[in-house]
Parts: C-alpha cells; structure tokens; sequence
C-alpha cells in the first residue's frame, strides 16, 4: 500500500466492484445455507412460543455484536488500521491489529459476564409482553444466557474480518457465516434424534450458535497468520493509534447498527401483539438480508476500506468518485430485487416456509411483512454506503445523530402503525425510519462535501426503476399463466413457477439495462466473464 494508489479512483472503482462480488459470491452461499436454517426451524417450531422465545433471545447478543464488532469496532478501527498500514510501517500495523484483537477480547468477556448474570432484566427490557407467558419468559432467559458466549466469538471474528478486508482478503471473512448455519442447522437435528420436545431442540439449537462462533474464529485464524498477524505474539494490549480509534468507537454504536436496533425495537413491540408475531417479522427479515447481505453489505464492506484510503490519502475527488460508484452499483441491484421480492413475496414464503408447524396463516402474515419491511431495501443498502463515507471521513457526529432521528422515529411509528396494521406497521416504521436517516444523511453529506457528482447516480437510479418496472410486468404476467393454476400438480407448482419467474425477470432485467444503456450493468457482467474466464 502507498499513497499512489489513492489517486487512482478508476482503479478503486474495479476494485471496490471485483471485492463486492467476491463477497457477494460468499456470500449467496451463506444466505443460501441461511434459508435451509430457517426452513428447518420453520419446520420445526413455527411461529410458537419456542420460536418465539429463540428468536428473542438471539437478537441479544447478534445485536451486540453488531454494536460492539462489526457495527463500529470495525468500522472505527479500518480507517486508522488503514492509515498505520498506508505509511508504510507494516511492523506497527500488525502490533496495532495484535493489541486491538487481544483488548477486545478482554472487553467482550467482560460484557458477556454481566450479560449473563443481568439477561432477566435484559429479556424482560427487550421483551415486556413475554412477562404475560411465565414459561415463554422463562425458556427466553434460559436461552439467552447459553448463547451470550457467542458474542466473543463473533465479535473477534468481526475484527478480523476488518483486518482481512483492508490488507485485501474478502473470501474467508465473507464465507464464514456459512459454518453458522451448517452447525444450527446439525444441532437441530441432533437434538432431535434424543428428543421430540422443542424446548429441548431450542437448548439444542442455542448449542449450535456456540459451536458456529467457535468455527468462524477458527477459519479467520491461518488468513490472519498467513499476513503476519498472529493472536500468540507477545503484544500488549494498548497501542497508541487505539486511542483513535476509541475517539471513534463510541459514537459509531448507534450510527453503524441502526438498522438492527430499528429490528430490535419491532421485537420489543412484537411482544406485545399475538403469539408468533416476533416470529413472522424474524422470517420477513431474513428474506430481505438475502438481498441486502449479498449486494448491500457486500459493497458497503468493499468500498470502506476503498474510501479509507483515499481519506488517508487527501484524494478528495477520488473518495467522491468511489461513492458515487459504490451508490449506483447497490441502487442497481437492491432495485430490481426490491421489485422482484414484492411481486413474488407470497410464492417465496409458502416455498422455503410452509411445512410442518408453519401453516398458511403464518405464510399469510410473513409475508405481510415481508412486503412492509422490503419497501425500505433500497435504503436499508444506501445507509449503509453513506455511513462508510462519513466514517472514512471519521466524522461519527454526523451518523450519531441520523441515527438517533431514524430509532425516535421508528419507535413513534412503530406504536401508531402496530395499531391498525399489527405486526405488519412495525416492519413499515422500520422501512420508513430507514429512508428518513437516509435523507438526513445525503443532505448532509451533500452539504459537508459539495463536489460529489449525484446527477449520474439520479440517472443511474432512474433507468434502473424503469428496467425493475418492466421486469415486474413480464413477472406478474408469468405467475398468472394457467399452467401455473391448473396443470401441475401441487408439490412442483411453486418450484417450477418461481425459477421461470425469476429466470425470466433476470433476463427481462438484462436485456432492459443494456438497452437502456446503463453504465452498471457494463460492470456487472465484466465482473462475472472476468470471474469465468479465471475458473
């Protein structure tokens, strides 16, 4: 790394994009094992009270984990990380990355110890009306206790994540969460195999979260030893470039996870409504994490270390040209599967949910409120772009304070919609909250760095509404074909119909981008015969 390749935005743009795939690539397989996860757990606990009482205890220390790891001790830790490395000093940034790995280590344990001893108040904060089902609340303890551990585990491995990513390694970061479901999804069934009762298959269950964690540190291990980094050197705990970083930790808590603390606060409600509720919105979420972690998360993981050396660097027009970039490529893909997931929401939950416990009304509210929660994709993956320009800038006011308008207002929403549209109101507060933060974001953005080219991104975005439109005409013309209604059979029909669906709407999407000449699309498909022509 030197400062000659900050003022290279072309070649940061291809780098940023070939990243984004790597990732996003890693990342399909991951939200691929993801859905067989949650396809065994609809299958097994449904929309009930242990799943209920699982869902709500995960949130904890996943949220935690987003707060502490990969939600701002990362993001705070590249642009500095990367500032030590870009100066040519490798010795120093590997003691830099050895202390922080070690001190969070130290840190984490900490927190999961008093999280242990505090999870009743924990769960009865963040789950109040469980209080009314004594053995809801009980399990829901129990539970979040057993899983706390897996909050060291995967906040280091969010760390070393962000070292991997600045000294240029995406592949075993990104395809470690694949570890995670393969081990819920074993200990599901193991338990099974002892058991038929669920509660003994969510202790079960909460098992193979520990047992992933433990997995996805191990595999970042060898990569990080491989760059010289290694967790046995002797190292102290504090380098002086951590007090950067500790300028920067704490405002970033609230400004990198407010999409997941938005989530939080729809289960702190969900409590409140009918049995199951806090499940169907857990469901809806994962469906629309399959789109925004395979393009949203991946380009906002790509570009932060892109901008972070620009940053360093004082190229200016460079880290402008690169989110500009980076905005066009997400509003390109999120758009369409927008789109597409609102057409064929109602096929897509009964095809990977409804079997077993999980019934047709459960397929019925899912999907409720997975239409409700993916009007707000586009922003959910654009707030995430913005965020890494403001921290790559290191100004953490800016995002703090978004961040703060943006859960106020999820939580007032929240209360007034839950009332007429139940659980249905509370992924459309979060989905509006979302575009809010991001329109204080790009307005102060816009303020704080005047020479950011938005008309292309404006253009970008518009050609890519009118493809997703057309696409979504040819989608909805070939659901209602009669073959579909009549001719197959039951088991088939929903399968068949939703690869056509989907191959046909790629296609359309395709042919519509190109005609419609937009630039992102040029990219996209250089990326994959760059990519087949390596393999």
């Amino acid at each position: 790394m030197n400062n000659r390749d900050v003022h290279l935005p072309g070649s940061e743009n291809r780098q940023v994009t070939r990243a984004a795939g790597i990732i996003g690539i890693a990342t399909l397989i991951s939200r691929f094992l993801g859905y067989v996860r949650d396809m065994v757990l609809a299958s097994f606990f449904g929309a009930g009270m242990v799943a209920d009482a699982f869902i709500a205890a995960f949130r904890i220390p996943n949220l935690l984990r987003r707060l502490f790891g990969e939600g701002s001790l990362s993001i705070a830790f590249i642009p500095v990380f990367t500032q030590v490395m870009i100066k040519g000093d490798k010795a120093e940034g590997h003691r830099l990355a050895v202390g922080a790995l070690k001190l969070l280590l130290v840190v984490l344990s900490l927190i999961t110890m008093i999280g242990i001893i505090a999870s009743p108040l924990i769960v009865h904060t963040i789950a109040p009306g469980f209080a009314k089902d004594p053995q809801k609340m009980a399990l829901t303890i129990t539970l979040t206790r057993l899983m706390f551990p897996y909050l060291i585990m995967i906040g280091t491995v969010a760390l070393c994540m962000g070292i991997l990513n600045v000294l240029g390694h995406f592949a075993a970061p990104a395809i470690a969460p694949v570890l995670l479901n393969l081990s819920m999804i074993s200990a599901v069934f193991g338990a099974s195999l002892f058991s038929d009762s669920q509660t003994v298959r969510g202790l079960g269950l909460a098992g193979g979260v520990l047992i992933g964690g433990v997995l996805q540190l191990a595999l970042q291990l060898p990569f990080l030893a491989r760059h010289g980094i290694r967790f046995w050197k002797r190292s102290g705990l504090w380098h002086p470039a951590m007090k950067k970083v500790g300028v920067l930790l704490l405002p970033t808590i609230f400004g990198a996870a407010v999409y997941q603390i938005n989530i939080l606060v729809g289960t702190l409600l969900a409590s409140l409504l009918a049995e199951g509720s806090v499940a169907y919105l857990y469901y809806a979420d994962r469906l629309v994490q399959f789109p925004l972690g395979i393009f949203g998360q991946a380009v906002a993981t790509a570009v932060l270390p892109s901008l972070s050396r620009q940053a360093a660097g004082g190229d200016y027009a460079g880290l402008a040209d690169t989110f500009s970039h980076a905005m066009s490529l997400v509003l390109f893909i999120t758009i369409p599967a927008m789109v597409g997931l609102i057409v064929l929401r109602d096929p897509i939950v009964a095809l990977l949910f409804q079997r077993g416990a999980f019934d047709e009304q459960a397929t019925r509210l899912t999907s409720m409120a997975l239409l409700y929660y993916v009007l707000g994709l586009w922003a959910f993956s654009s707030v995430r772009i913005v965020v890494s320009v403001f921290y790559a800038l290191k100004d953490t006011r800016t995002p703090v304070m978004t961040a703060t308008v943006s859960i106020a207002t999820n939580l007032v929403l929240g209360m007034v919609l839950m009332a007429p549209l139940k659980h249905g109101g509370l992924a459309l507060a979060t989905s509006l909250a979302s575009m809010v933060n991001l329109t204080l974001m790009v307005y102060l953005l816009r303020k704080k760095m005047g020479l950011i080219r938005w008309r292309p991104v404006l253009v970008s975005c518009l050609k890519t509404i009118a493809a997703s439109i057309i696409m979504a005409v040819v989608v909805l013309l070939i659901c209602r074909l009669p073959v579909f209604r009549q001719s197959l059979p039951g088991g088939v029909r929903l399968p068949i119909m939703i690869v056509i669906a989907i191959g046909s709407g790629v296609a359309v999407f395709s042919v519509a981008a190109k005609y419609l000449a937009i630039s992102q699309w040029d990219q996209v498909m250089g990326l994959v015969k760059r990519s087949l022509s390596r393999s």
